[in-house]
């Protein structure tokens, strides 16, 4: 249950923040009327996303052998690039979420002309990103969960995160967001490590990869480390534990987590300042 509150805190914060930004600059100008269209946008988004994610676990859930593992390993694959491009991307774009919402709908304003529509289309595609990385998440994490903790983690996590979203913008309380979004950054790079190695485990298992050493280590007699037990489906769906792993999984994990977690830490290179240039000397 942890891993779906941790995904949805993330995600719902970021959905929230955006919510709440957009609200706070409706409520600041002066244009209560444009709460209506704001919400029917936010409302759209979170069907589109939430329809589009039940269709794929659907036709997912339909599979069967090979054909649904190599479906789970795409899912969990594309997961991982998604997650990763919204950690790096949120690090880059925190600090001025603000300002770019404002600026866009302020575009979008001009280009319709209708300020209802554009109020509609930008609450609508801001939140449809959150809800979409947040169906693929779910969906990569729905793979050997229990469907009822998922849900109730899930839930847990969007309702916090919906509080935290108020607090921060509409309350005016202060939080410390660069620890929060570094912290949550970490734990879901850990998160799509285990996504990895899990999809390359699902395609050695359907002979779509090479599989040179299957047991880097064997902890299958311990019943409390597989998936058999509590413990085991939390570890699985945490962190992508296996009992028995090959290397091409473990090498996978430690590499992401490393390079990954380097990269995020070490944060965006600062630009080179040019020297100064000397005064030209008369002769």
């Amino acid at each position: 249950m942890l891993a779906p509150f941790l995904i949805m805190l993330r995600e719902g914060f970021e959905a929230a923040l955006v919510i709440a930004i957009l609200y706070a600059y409706l409520l600041r100008t002066g244009r209560r009327d444009l709460l209506g269209p704001m919400w029917v946008g936010v409302t759209a988004a979170f069907l589109t996303a939430g329809g589009g994610g039940l269709a794929l676990h659907l036709w997912v859930g339909d599979l069967a052998g090979t054909a649904r593992m190599r479906a789970f390993a795409a899912v969990m694959l594309l997961a991982v690039a998604v997650l990763t491009w919204m950690i790096f991307w949120m690090r880059a774009h925190a600090p001025k979420i603000r300002g770019e919402l404002q600026d866009s709908l302020a575009h979008a304003v001009d280009a319709t002309g209708n300020v209802k529509v554009a109020v509609v289309a930008a609450a609508f595609l801001a939140v449809l990103r959150e809800g979409f990385e947040a169906v693929v998440f779910l969906l990569a994490l729905s793979t050997g969960a229990d469907g009822r903790q998922l849900l109730i983690g899930a839930v847990v996590g969007l309702g916090v995160a919906a509080v935290l979203g108020w607090m921060v913008v509409v309350g005016g309380r202060r939080m410390p967001m660069r620890q929060f979004f570094v912290l949550t950054g970490v734990v879901l790079i850990v998160f799509a490590a285990g996504l990895m190695s899990r999809a390359i485990g699902l395609l050695q298992a359907s002979d779509d990869l090479p599989l040179s050493w299957d047991a880097v280590y064997n902890l299958t007699m311990i019943p409390a480390l597989t998936g058999e037990s509590e413990i085991g489906r939390f570890l699985i769906a945490l962190v992508g534990w296996d009992p028995r792993p090959s290397i091409e999984q473990t090498v996978a994990w430690w590499g992401f987590v490393v390079v990954v977690t380097w990269l995020f830490l070490k944060g965006p290179g600062r630009p080179a300042t040019p020297p100064a240039q000397r005064p030209a000397q008369t002769p």
